[in-house]
């Protein structure tokens, strides 16, 4: 086809049009893998970090595993449960997904008979509704009971704190939700925490939190370890 000079002159501004359809065109796939990389990642060096622990010295295998986010990382395991073959798996900040995803790594590597799993509480500050939540919980029960059907898991529920008081009632309906899928799989336990963190007042007991009102202080890991103690007996 032959362009005259006019032709030219008018598709100057198409070729301009065009190159800046490419250039975008070529950021584009560079923007989506940055937004598509799973939030996950952030949890990478803890997650090594328990590897290189579990290679230094690998923990006896049909044991209770005890993951999930920071009141995990805070619970003395060892100290609240001498007499029990206890690991800690905590990551701090977690959501449930991210069990879910590093359960390969930090789950059913030590085959547990039992999982004490306490996450849900940022989902719920993040934004997630009690559905979700649900669904996640759905998610972590299928990932584990695919490789081990037999494993008991003991969910602890989403506490009434202090600093997160004005989300309670979304935190209540994912408990609900929770506790009645728990009631229809005997492997599955609920251990209700909120009411024994409740004081006269209707309001969170102060005493059982640190000062940022949102993690729990020795009184308070020690009310949980008694209402979780009688679902660690082992088969």
């Amino acid at each position: 086809m032959r362009w005259n000079h006019r032709d030219r002159t008018l598709s100057r501004p198409c070729f301009l049009l065009a190159a800046a359809v490419i250039v975008i065109a070529g950021m584009v796939p560079i923007q989506a893998a940055q937004t598509d990389q799973p939030e996950q990642n952030r949890w990478e060096s803890a997650i090594r970090r328990f590897e290189v622990q579990d290679r230094r010295q690998a923990p006896t295998k049909g044991g209770i595993l005890f993951v999930g986010s920071s009141s995990i990382v805070g619970w003395d395991v060892v100290k609240c449960f001498p007499d029990l073959p206890v690991i800690n798996r905590g990551f701090g900040g977690s959501q449930i997904a991210d069990s879910v995803h590093f359960a390969d790594r930090i789950v059913l590597p030590y085959e547990p008979k039992i999982i004490v799993f306490y996450a849900g509480d940022n989902d719920i500050a993040s934004g997630k509704s009690p559905q979700q939540v649900l669904a996640d919980y759905k998610q972590f029960v299928e990932t584990v009971h695919g490789r081990l059907p037999e494993t008991r898991i003991v969910y602890v529920a989403i506490k009434p704190s202090i600093s997160r008081w004005k989300l309670v009632d979304r935190m209540r309906r994912a408990n609900g939700l929770i506790r009645a899928v728990a009631e229809k799989d005997e492997r599955l336990v609920f251990v209700d925490v909120d009411a024994p963190m409740i004081g006269d007042d209707g309001k969170p007991r102060g005493e059982l939190f640190k000062p940022d009102g949102l993690h729990l202080n020795a009184e308070g890991y020690r009310l949980w370890s008694e209402l979780v103690l009688p679902h660690l007996k082992l088969p």
